[in-house]
């Protein structure tokens, strides 16, 4: 009986097949990738501002919050990265043009007039953020990544609640 490929050829080809699918199932959406960046982005400015609070906040809360969002988005950031190598999405290395403008304005401002423009934008921030993570946690087409976005989420509700709590102390 003669075959088709020999053993060897058969070999490769199965090999060739299975790089094939590894690759296509790292594959990453268009969308995905898109958030994934956002996120990523987000996430640096959370934990630089979350510095600057820590070190210019005024108030004890302030600065509290702001450490807080250096751990947290710290960890998230780490496990996005990891993600993202995972499936070769090439995240951002820095912040947005915008979120360093941002950065130079709160960086201008001193006691309670700080802590109330920081408080604001990371209200806003929070909000904005847990409202994309929901619905990426329902539309997400990477089952890694709906994982991660579904396990962050919790904490980012935490850091929209106690950021609301914060903000109306310090006003």
């Amino acid at each position: 009986m003669t075959t088709f490929f020999s053993k060897t050829s058969l070999g490769a080809i199965i090999v060739v097949l299975g790089l094939a699918a590894s690759a296509s199932s790292q594959t990453v959406n268009d969308a995905d990738q898109q958030f994934m960046k956002e996120a990523a982005t987000g996430g640096m400015a959370e934990v630089d501002l979350g510095r600057l609070a820590a070190r210019k906040g005024h108030n004890a809360q302030v600065r509290a919050f702001g450490n807080r969002m250096v751990r947290d988005h710290s960890k998230a950031g780490a496990e996005l990265k990891s993600l993202a190598r995972r499936k070769h999405v090439k995240l951002p290395a820095t912040m947005t043009d915008e979120q360093k403008a941002e950065k130079t304005n709160l960086m201008k401002l001193s006691g309670a007039e700080f802590d109330r423009e920081y408080m604001r934008m990371m209200v806003e921030d929070h909000d904005k953020d847990v409202a994309a993570f929901q619905q990426k946690s329902s539309d997400a087409a990477d089952a890694a990544l709906k994982t991660w976005v579904t396990k962050t989420l919790p904490t980012l509700q935490v850091h929209q609640k106690l950021a609301h709590e914060t903000q109306g102390k310090v006003q």
